[in-house]
């Protein structure tokens, strides 16, 4: 059954509103900080076309952290963190960073084409369907937004507005896990070769 715009919407409004209140964790569940990641859970994997009509699978970003929103253009909560996520792309993607929106409206590439345009959104956009929202545990309310470690398992997920140091924080944190582990595999290296 599809989402209706207007379930959505009431749901996005709710999630808003509890937001501008009082923050509680309930919109938050992520791994702890010092979890070694055997047992987060691995995103499941799909294939969407973006707006030039390219096909992307999640696949394609093994190796890199990622932020996957789910979103839509006429949600208030979304528009208040789609800058938030254009200045992450930007200031993280050198580091193996990348945002993956997917929009859940309705009307497709006919409303989201032109809304990308409009707001200079600079990281790729997919359009999403019940299908992918319930693959992910069926995606009720928006914003709902994954956090992936770089093998494209699920580090934390945020249901409704929450704050962007929030996610600076998880980005951080993996791209330093991800640059911990990289230098500790260089100096064994020098470690193993040397006479």
């Amino acid at each position: 059954m599809r989402h209706s715009r207007r379930s959505l919407l009431v749901a996005c409004v709710a999630l808003a509103l509890a937001a501008c209140g009082s923050r509680t964790e309930n919109h938050v569940r992520a791994a702890p900080a010092a979890d070694d990641g055997k047992d987060r859970k691995s995103a499941p994997n799909f294939t969407l076309k973006d707006a030039s009509g390219k096909s992307v699978s999640l696949s394609d970003y093994k190796g890199k952290v990622v932020l996957l929103n789910f979103w839509a253009t006429w949600c208030g909560p979304c528009k208040v963190e789609i800058p938030w996520f254009v200045e992450f792309e930007q200031k993280y993607k050198d580091r193996g960073f990348a945002v993956l929106g997917v929009s859940m409206d309705d009307e497709g590439w006919e409303i989201v084409k032109p809304y990308l345009e409009k707001n200079k959104i600079n990281y790729r956009i997919l359009v999403g369907d019940d299908k992918l929202a319930q693959a992910y545990g069926g995606v009720e309310s928006l914003p709902t937004t994954f956090v992936l470690d770089q093998q494209g398992r699920i580090v934390g997920q945020h249901v409704g507005l929450v704050s962007k140091s929030d996610y600076e924080n998880e980005i951080r944190q993996l791209l330093e896990s991800r640059a911990a582990v990289t230098s500790g595999s260089f100096a064994l290296a020098a470690v193993a070769n040397q006479p």
